[in-house]
């Protein structure tokens, strides 16, 4: 079954040079952190290091515009960064990347080697179809707090990825829910990678490209589907 996936004319209004590229993946295998998927995140630092050439990640016209377009639907960039952007902070960081499952590892090492926002969902908790709107501040955003369920509610315009039974990821792709979280029990799941203009169309294929072979090799047998650039 085909994961249905949107962006509403809000948010192409808001962002016109923003691109998806989608990875539907069935009959995955994941499994705690290893030795391999710790050297991809420690290569992709390298990576980066190479990209960045000693700026901060924030100064990398990627980056740059992704703060743009936080800061046009109402978010602090400063304070509220792109998933890119705070995973590039933190593997540049002597504490390094986390490590948190190898599927989370293999979408984050491509997130940190491209500079670009990448994000996992499991496919069997999402009901319905996912879509990235304009929220109205009444939808809920089931999260923890101090170890606790908690619910809250996106401001009025911030940009969040939802389906029916409430948002799965507020500020577009700053924080993820618990519900549709990969964990070391998924099987099956879209994988999302998100960019604006300028990063060119083909270094967004690229790392889809990347993160298919990484998931074909970890997963073997499981089936993968990329789409095409949306």
């Amino acid at each position: 079954m085909t994961l249905t996936l949107t962006v509403s004319d809000e948010v192409r209004d808001l962002a016109p040079g923003f691109t998806q590229f989608a990875i539907e993946a069935h009959g995955l295998v994941n499994g705690p952190s290893s030795e391999a998927s710790s050297a991809l995140l420690d290569d992709a630092a390298r990576r980066l290091a190479e990209r960045l050439g000693g700026r901060a990640p924030h100064e990398d016209p990627h980056m740059a515009a992704w703060r743009q377009t936080y800061t046009a639907f109402g978010a602090k960039p400063s304070r509220t960064r792109n998933s890119a952007e705070a995973l590039a902070k933190r593997a540049l960081s002597d504490g390094g990347l986390p490590r948190i499952n190898l599927l989370v590892d293999l979408y984050n090492a491509i997130s940190v080697a491209y500079l670009i926002p990448v994000g996992g969902e499991d496919a069997d908790h999402i009901q319905g179809g996912m879509r990235l709107v304009r929220a109205t501040g009444d939808e809920e955003f089931v999260t923890t707090a101090a170890g606790e369920r908690a619910i809250e509610h996106p401001d009025a315009g911030e940009v969040v990825w939802r389906d029916d039974a409430g948002v799965t990821c507020r500020r577009w792709n700053w924080r993820q829910g618990p519900r549709t979280r990969l964990t070391e029990d998924t099987v099956n799941a879209v994988f999302l990678l998100e960019s604006l203009a300028p990063m060119p169309v083909a270094d967004l294929e690229r790392a889809g490209a990347e993160l298919v072979e990484l998931l074909e090799k970890f997963s073997p047998g499981a089936r993968i589907s990329p789409r095409d650039p949306q």
